[in-house]
């Protein structure tokens, strides 16, 4: 049996609206470039990832490039991953890996999502990645984070 101050907390959490979960977006990036005698590189790198409710959705790229008296080698990978809800996820590097894309979202339905995008190239001695997230629940504007990062070997 229930006193009176049990009962008027268990009808109080019966009644108070519990949102579940929050919403949030974040990212870095981050580059960086040298020069020698006897050449240049330069790397960059992003990354981010959503979440809302019980969604998530992360991806990353990077990148880097070197010139030397050989010449110019460059590498470059992206990835990502998603969880709740329908979620899914793809990756993709074109054939001469110049440039590379990664999506990942989630959804929940009723408005609760996550997904996150990057965008990784090379060319001409410059290495590029940016990042974009965002989550949403109802109620609100959603969750949103950019990052970029740019360097160059001239």
């Amino acid at each position: 049996m229930l006193n009176t101050r049990q009962a008027l907390i268990m009808a109080a959490l019966c009644v108070l609206p519990i949102q579940v979960g929050a919403q949030s977006a974040s990212g870095v990036a981050t580059g960086g470039s040298s020069t020698t005698p006897s050449g240049s590189a330069a790397t960059v790198g992003s990354g981010g990832s959503g979440a809302a409710g019980g969604t998530s959705a992360t991806t990353l790229g990077t990148a880097g490039t070197s010139t030397g008296e050989s010449g110019t080698s460059s590498s470059l990978g992206v990835g990502g991953s998603a969880a709740g809800g329908k979620a899914s996820s793809k990756s993709k590097v074109n054939p001469n890996a110049t440039h590379g894309h990664s999506k990942a979202q989630a959804n929940e339905g009723g408005g609760v999502w996550s997904k996150s995008n990057t965008h990784t190239k090379t060319k001409d001695g410059e290495v590029s990645s940016r990042t974009k997230s965002m989550s949403h629940l109802p109620g609100g504007p959603p969750a949103k984070s950019t990052v970029e990062s740019t360097q160059g070997t001239r």
